[in-house]
């Protein structure tokens, strides 16, 4: 599912929150299945890295829960490649073997916690919460980028540059002396930009065209 695939069906419905669990102990990710399904949560265990990375992608919040000695590869080589790779979901990783240069060195990648076996389930239940409310806002984000994304291609070339001259502060009677076009014309496309955009107020509109700056979505001069 491509990730606007995804974030449709996460704006369409809400979903179940998503664990990944990646371990080649099938004992750990037995009882770590049932912890997490017992509190309403969708599991996935994986032996490997290699399987997890084969894994379909679901539209949920979503987080991974990821020992840190796999066979064949590291669990901080897998979560370096997951942020390369430019994915998001929030890492929890798990080890029996626990350093304090190997915990700073996840924590600095992102990983929101470093657990050391054994931990205590109430440990783990809160890491995944604080996981899971990271991927939905990120999730909110990205479904609100992509509507305002959206929202801003659905302009006629006119309308786009009426709307940039007018959020950068120029009245409809310098804008209509900047497109060599009438004051009345003016009016017209920017209140077809206003209804476009969703525009609940100027003020809204100039938000939404500092968003878009912000996307690189703005037309050089």
């Amino acid at each position: 599912m491509s990730p606007v695939a995804r974030m449709a069906a996460a704006e369409a419905a809400p979903a179940v929150p998503v664990v990944y669990i990646v371990d080649d102990d099938p004992a750990l990710r037995e009882a770590l299945d049932s912890l997490l399904r017992s509190v309403g949560l969708q599991v996935f265990g994986y032996a490997s890295a290699i399987e997890f990375q084969q894994r379909p992608i679901q539209s949920s919040p979503s987080c991974l829960l990821l020992d840190v000695r796999l066979q064949g590869v590291s669990g901080l080589d897998v979560q370096a490649e997951l942020v390369r790779s430019g994915v998001d979901m929030p890492v929890i990783l798990m080890t029996g073997h626990g350093d304090i240069p190997m915990s700073v060195r996840a924590m600095k990648a992102g990983a929101i916690d470093f657990l050391t076996k054994p931990f205590r389930e109430q440990d783990l239940l809160d890491a995944v919460a604080t996981a899971h409310e990271k991927d939905r806002l990120q999730l909110e984000q990205r479904l609100a980028r992509t509507g305002l994304q959206a929202r801003y291609a659905s302009l006629t070339p006119r309308e786009a540059e009426v709307m940039w001259l007018a959020v950068s502060g120029l009245l409809n009677k310098q804008i209509a002396g900047e497109l060599g076009t009438s004051e009345v014309t003016v009016k017209i496309h920017r209140g077809h930009a206003m209804k476009k955009m969703q525009a609940r107020s100027f003020a809204d509109l100039v938000r939404m065209g500092q968003a878009l700056e912000q996307q690189g979505l703005k037309p050089r001069a």
